[in-house]
């Protein structure tokens, strides 16, 4: 397999509380991500997701260990550009990215601080918000927005960046229903369309499942990692960390506990009717 796109190689990061007492935010970790991959990061609050989201492109570096970017070293500060050109960061709330008063501006922001051209940038912008469906708001002031149309245009400044990578730090967290459904979209078709490698940090289930590979954390360490399918039999697992489990999951394995013959990897609504309809019939 070809080098990872971002590598943990034995990654600890500490810093110390209000009480002076010291906490390992993360402890000892060791994980690849590689090119095209859709990697759904889980944990409760506190479990280290956060931190890890910052380890990737040098906003926070390691203690010990080392995190490489394309084989890069995020604690090398010559290369901190470079590797911000490979990894993007998507943050919780959408206001703190908007930099300017135009959406069209605010995706050029980021080309225009590397030197882009600006027919590169023209072309660039017009493309990242054809991708994100934000091309017919780029005249638009990014206030005046929706909250999931403002964490589209953020993508898209991410886009115009032309990095290899996107990482989101619970980017659906402060939205609606409706503006969750824009954003899960969109990245997942950036991801299947375009190639681009998404780390997805994230407390909703049903955006999990949709991953090519679930981490789930605890404490500052990586105590699962596997695909969606494999990851949420865990039920038990999954729920002594403070976490849930895709609805249809939870309510086919509260009925295999009744006696209920069912398959173990049911993830989503539809997948547990049929079972349900199969186990009636049988």
């Amino acid at each position: 397999m070809n080098e990872p796109v971002i590598r943990f190689e034995n990654v600890c990061f500490t810093y110390e509380t209000e009480d002076n007492n010291l906490h390992h935010a993360v402890n000892n970790i060791n994980i690849d991500i590689h090119k095209g991959e859709f990697v759904a990061v889980l944990g409760h609050n506190g479990s280290g997701k956060s931190t890890l989201a910052k380890l990737t492109n040098a906003i926070l570096t390691p203690g010990k260990g080392r995190v490489l970017v394309n084989g890069m070293d995020t604690s090398d500060e010559k290369l901190i550009n470079k590797i911000r050109q490979t990894v993007g960061m998507v943050f919780q709330n959408p206001d703190n990215q908007i930099v300017a008063t135009i959406v069209e501006d605010d995706v050029a922001f980021g080309p225009e601080n590397l030197g882009v051209p600006p027919a590169e940038i023209r072309e660039r912008v017009d493309s990242a918000l054809r991708e994100v469906g934000m091309y017919e708001y780029r005249s638009r002031e990014p206030h005046k927005l929706s909250g999931g149309q403002k964490q589209r245009v953020a993508i898209a400044g991410i886009l115009a960046m032309r990095t290899a990578c996107m990482v989101l730090d619970e980017p659906t967290a402060m939205l609606d229903p409706r503006g969750r459904a824009e954003v899960i979209k969109t990245v997942m078709r950036l991801n299947r369309e375009l190639g681009i490698t998404v780390v997805y940090i994230t407390h909703f289930m049903d955006e999990a499942v949709k991953a090519d590979r679930v981490l789930v954390m605890n404490d500052g360490e990586i105590i699962l990692d596997s695909n969606p399918r494999d990851a949420f039999t865990r039920v038990e697992l999954i729920k002594s960390v403070g976490l849930d489990v895709p609805q249809a999951s939870e309510l086919c394995y509260k009925l295999r506990l009744d006696g209920l013959e069912l398959p173990e990897d049911i993830l989503n609504e539809e997948e547990c009717i049929n079972a349900l309809v199969k186990a009636a019939e049988g």
